[in-house]
């Protein structure tokens, strides 16, 4: 499907990402394996955050390549698929704002909200 404006899925994206909640995202290794791992991200229009710690396997991933692919497949007949650039959120301002999405959403508040990572997720061909 082509579209000219994320506007244009918006609406259709947060329902349906909403609705799934849950996640499989792909990475590559150090050493250009694919790797993949359940997430939760927390939507706000087109950028996802997810919450999670700074040295971890996942972290040091997305160092090594930013670029990321989220499936949500909770009906096999309408699956979502997310091609993003995932980075660190630096902001404190942000990721106080994150703390706060988290909380609300029932997210886990053992993760401290310092190491977040954003994605943009539309970019128009």
């Amino acid at each position: 499907m082509k579209v000219s404006s994320f506007s244009d899925i918006e609406k259709e994206f947060i329902d349906r990402v909403h609705a799934t909640v849950w996640c499989s995202v792909a990475t590559l290794d150090t050493k250009n394996r694919p790797r993949s791992r359940i997430l939760h991200p927390i939507w706000e229009g087109k950028t996802g955050w997810v919450g999670t710690r700074r040295y971890s396997l996942k972290a040091k991933h997305i160092e090594h390549n930013p670029y990321v692919s989220l499936a949500y497949v909770s009906d096999v007949a309408r699956p979502v698929y997310v091609d993003c650039k995932a980075g660190w959120e630096e902001s404190l301002t942000n990721k106080q704002h994150v703390s706060i999405l988290r909380t609300e959403s029932g997210g886990d508040s053992t993760v401290t909200p310092e190491f977040v990572i954003t994605g943009v997720i539309f970019h128009p061909s």
